[in-house]
């Protein structure tokens, strides 16, 4: 999994690369924190083109930051949701707590 951070005024752009599994959900959930920690973001994205896998431990990471950014009173949501994953957020249920935002082209 690779995972590239960037900043846009208020919003947290985290594109995700890879896998998001029981390998990778503990550096996925470090990153995030770390770039979250001491900060005033109004939103964080995720854009999701180039995942190709999710696991229960994805989903379990997934709704771990959304508690978190809520409390917070950070909005979560996701862009560019490739069809492998969107069925895995529609079975699950994410898309109950996690806005789909569509597609972005600029990312």
């Amino acid at each position: 999994m690779l995972l590239n951070i960037n900043e846009y005024d208020s919003t947290l752009l985290i594109s995700i690369e890879g896998e998001l599994d029981h390998h990778t959900s503990e550096i996925f959930r470090e990153q995030i924190d770390e770039s979250i920690r001491g900060k005033n973001y109004d939103k964080v994205i995720l854009n999701m083109k180039k995942l190709n896998f999710m696991d229960s431990s994805g989903i379990g990471v997934l709704i771990g930051r959304y508690k978190i950014l809520k409390s917070m009173g950070i909005d979560l949501a996701v862009v560019n949701v490739n069809p492998q994953v969107r069925k895995i957020f529609d079975i699950s249920g994410l898309f109950k707590i996690i806005r789909d935002e569509g597609e972005l082209k600029w990312v």
